[in-house]
């Protein structure tokens, strides 16, 4: 009867309510950890209203997503001024004639600017990623030897080329610096040839000056009676 279906009705209600008010903060804390994973940061429990396990759940799920958020912000802001700062150090060693490589412990390559390039292969082939011993073991040779600066030839394709070398370590590896003075000395053996022959030819005139004139005289003295 209707008299007996109401206290059951109402019970009933009572329960939903009841399992509602339980089941609600789960799924809204289900819910943020889905937002969280999918990779919204922002995602937050509505603050709980009770004290309960759930409430104290809630808040701790918020403060650990808060930190995780911020935590996470940092990162990429660092990471940005990183890339930024990479950017424009590679800006700035583009413009420098002289070779720079940044090496790692393994040797492999980070960091190559244009002249390095240049210098150590006959075109322009990229080089970063690759290993300093199959680029120039000459060069690769002076960091085994604990060689702070050399000079050394090394031989690119079929051309020889003289280095001016300096390497400097570093917490991640090392950094190496070079310049191609192959020009500068071949520049300097022509000058030293050239120094050497004008003084050849300064100590050969000397003597031949007073022959001259001594043959001269004698040209106009004996002239008429030698046929």
């Amino acid at each position: 009867s209707l008299h007996d279906a109401l206290p059951i009705c109402i019970a009933v209600w009572i329960a939903l309510k009841v399992a509602d008010r339980l089941v609600k903060p789960v799924n809204e804390l289900v819910d943020a950890a889905r937002q969280i994973t999918a990779g919204d940061l922002s995602a937050r429990v509505p603050s709980p209203q009770a004290r309960d396990e759930i409430g104290i759940l809630s808040n701790a799920f918020n403060r650990m997503a808060q930190r995780l958020e911020a935590q996470t912000g940092a990162l990429m802001t660092a990471n940005s001024q990183l890339e930024n700062r990479r950017a424009f150090i590679e800006a700035i060693l583009s413009g420098v004639s002289a070779g720079v490589l940044a090496v790692d412990h393994d040797r492999t390559i980070r960091m190559a600017n244009d002249s390095a390039r240049r210098i150590l292969t006959a075109g322009d082939a990229d080089v970063a990623d690759r290993n300093l011993r199959d680029v120039s073991r000459d060069l690769n040779g002076l960091i085994d030897e604990r060689i702070p600066a050399e000079i050394v030839q090394i031989r690119v394709g079929t051309e020889l080329r003289t280095l001016a070398v300096k390497i400097a370590p570093d917490r991640s590896g090392h950094v190496l610096t070079f310049d191609d003075i192959t020009q500068q000395l071949a520049d300097q053996r022509r000058a030293a040839w050239s120094d050497v022959a004008r003084r050849i030819a300064h100590e050969i005139k000397n003597p031949l000056t007073p022959i001259q004139l001594a043959a001269e005289r004698l040209q106009r003295r004996y002239a008429k009676e030698v046929t």
